[in-house]
Order: C-alpha cells, then sequence, then structure tokens
C-alpha cells in the first residue's frame, strides 16, 4: 500500500483497499467503521495520557486473512461518552450507505467505546434498512495492555459479520465471545472484560475458535422501523432517576429545559416518590410522554399498567438508557400516548 493511500485510510470517511484475503480467494467482504473507544487506545489510558490507535492498525490481527477480505474506514476517534444523538444519526446515515453502495458486502463491523455501546448499537437496530449484521464491539482494556481483549473481540466480530446465520438479527454486540441482540444487552461491570450481559434473554450465539454457535433462530422482523435520512436532530428526552426522597426539581428542570419526553428509572416495578408522581403528571399536562422504567437491572413494567388512564407508559424489559432510545425514535413519529405505546409493544 502506497503512503499517500495508507495516510488517506486515517481519514474520517475515508476508504481503504483491502488489507486482508488473498488473490483468488473467494472471501465474504466485511467493512470496518472505527469510532474510537478504549479499543482505539493505547498507552496510560486510565491516567488520562491514552494515544489514540488507528482502524487501519487495529485491524493487523493474525488470522483475519483467513476469515475475511477486509476495508476500513476511521469515522471518528473518541471516547464513547462523547457519542450521542447526533453522532448516532451520522453513523446510522453512513451505515446505510455503505450497505447500499457496496451490495457484495456480507456485514459491517464497528468500533466503539463500552460505555454506551449499547445505546448506540440499539439505535442502529431500530434504524438500519437492511438485512445484513451490523456487529458492534470494543474492548475493556487498551490495545497495549496485557490481556487486551480488543483484538479477539475485533476478530470474532469480523467472523460474525461473514457468517450467512447471522443475517436477519438486526444489529448485534460481540464482547468476551458471546455475541447479543444489540436490544437485550447491557454493561453490567465498570471494569470486568464479561461486563456485557443480557440479564432476560442471554447471548444470541457463543463464538468459539471451532465456529459460532447460534441459540435461538434468525428472526423476520421489517425494517426500518424507523427512517432517520432526513433529520438532523432528535427530541430531546431525559432520563430521572427515582429513589428514596426524591423531590420534583429534576423533573420541572427537565421539562422547563425543553424535554418532549421522559423515561424514569423507577424503583422496584417502575415506582416513583409521591413527589416525583405529582411532577411527571403535571409534565404530561404540559405534553411531554412519560416511561416508567425500572433501575432494578432486570425484570419488566408493563407497558399499559396502572397508570395507562393517567398516560404513563411501561417500558417492558427495556433499561432506562434503551427506553430513551426507543422514546426519541417515537417521538420521531408521534407524540400521542396510545401511539408511543404500540411502538412500545411492538420492540418488546
Amino acid at each position: 500500500m502506497g503512503s499517500s493511500l495508507r495516510g488517506a485510510c486515517l481519514l474520517a470517511l475515508s476508504w481503504c483497499v483491502p488489507i486482508h484475503g488473498s488473490a483468488g480467494q473467494s472471501l465474504p467482504a466485511v467493512h470496518v467503521i472505527g469510532t474510537g473507544g478504549t479499543i482505539g487506545s493505547a498507552g496510560d489510558y486510565w491516567g488520562g495520557n491514552a494515544t489514540r490507535v488507528p482502524i487501519e492498525q487495529l485491524a493487523q490481527i493474525p488470522g483475519l486473512e483467513t476469515v475475511a477480505t477486509l476495508t476500513t474506514e476511521q469515522l471518528w476517534n473518541v471516547g464513547s461518552s462523547a457519542i450521542g444523538p447526533a453522532r448516532w444519526l451520522e453513523l446510522s446515515r453512513r451505515v446505510a450507505a455503505v450497505l447500499r453502495e457496496r451490495p457484495q458486502l456480507a456485514g459491517i463491523v464497528v468500533t466503539h467505546g463500552t460505555d454506551t455501546m449499547e445505546e448506540t448499537a440499539y439505535f442502529l437496530d431500530l434504524t438500519l434498512p437492511d438485512r445484513r449484521p451490523v456487529i458492534v464491539t470494543g474492548a475493556m482494556r487498551p490495545s497495549n495492555m496485557q490481556g487486551a481483549d480488543g483484538p479477539a473481540n475485533l476478530l470474532n466480530a469480523v467472523r460474525a459479520a461473514a457468517d450467512p446465520r447471522a443475517q436477519g438479527r438486526g444489529a448485534m454486540v460481540l464482547m468476551d465471545d458471546r455475541l447479543f441482540a444489540a436490544r437485550d444487552v447491557t454493561k453490567t461491570n465498570t471494569t470486568r472484560v464479561e461486563t456485557f450481559q443480557a440479564p432476560e434473554r442471554g447471548a444470541v450465539a457463543i463464538v468459539d475458535p471451532e465456529g459460532i454457535f447460534y441459540h435461538r433462530p434468525a428472526g423476520d422482523r421489517d425494517r426500518p422501523q424507523f427512517d432517520v435520512s432526513a433529520l438532523d436532530r432528535l427530541p430531546r428526552v431525559d432520563v430521572v432517576y427515582a429513589y428514596a426522597g426524591a423531590d420534583s426539581v429534576a423533573i420541572q428542570a427537565l421539562v422547563a429545559a425543553g424535554a418532549r419526553g421522559l423515561v424514569v428509572a423507577g424503583v422496584g416495578r417502575g415506582g416513583a416518590t409521591p413527589e416525583q408522581r405529582g411532577a411527571l403528571r403535571r409534565a404530561r399536562e404540559q405534553g411531554v410522554v412519560v416511561v416508567m422504567s425500572s433501575r432494578t437491572g432486570s425484570g419488566r413494567v408493563p407497558v399499559r399498567g396502572s397508570d395507562e388512564r393517567e398516560g404513563t407508559l411501561g417500558a417492558g424489559d427495556l433499561n432506562p438508557q434503551k427506553a430513551r432510545v426507543l422514546l426519541m425514535l417515537a417521538l420521531t413519529k408521534s407524540a400521542d400516548p396510545p401511539e408511543i405505546a404500540r411502538i412500545f409493544e411492538a420492540n418488546q
């Protein structure tokens, strides 16, 4: 690869020539989009002095040349705390464009920081109009740390993206030898490599050296559920945390700041304090859509529960951050609570 082309590969939105795959081999084509995060970092990561590693360098993993023909693209190189609604829209449109422009691709891998990975993956799951797999992966340890998990995660993510059996399963997260549905997965530990879990539904598949072993068949969901191609922003939706003695101040401030929806990370099965409930009732009277979820980490809050007559909806078994993603997208279609309830029911 010439020096000018190699340099171009490091630019955002640039294309690379294949970096794996031998002439004459018929290997699946997989495109890898780098966005940053721990997987794309080296050096004193926790000391705040990390250096960024480009996706082209990360993809130089022994064994990948036998799995797929890869192209890479550095979209961003940022921590996942810097990735939110505006970048979700950009990434979703970019992935959709790549899939549209390259019909021969088997799938796409997105490298991403782990802190907000589940939200980005779920947004992609809800907005991409293609049956080909999009696998989001990352790392809990920087690339030059002993026991770095990024190389294995990236290799396995490419294996999953290249697998025809991954089609029709939507966006998924690959971490620690397990493949999870984007809707179900959540980060459960601050530092452990096995942090990603799906408390209610488990992994979609186990990725072992000898193969990918699926636990359930692919679904046949129609896509896309939400068309974001013409959106330049998403409605503001905030998460409110319920706790003993919580008052109405946070809710009132968020409504005053322009929130069109509120998701409550409620106690137990979606409970809140009397002061919070009063503030939520006033918010609903102002047209704010309220969805109750649970802070417990697992379990269901019925979408149509005892508070439905008051206009309060439940998140089902979506955690608060996933309920926020769905509510933001639902509000691009309707602000009518019964219609929002229908959308939430369709995504259970």
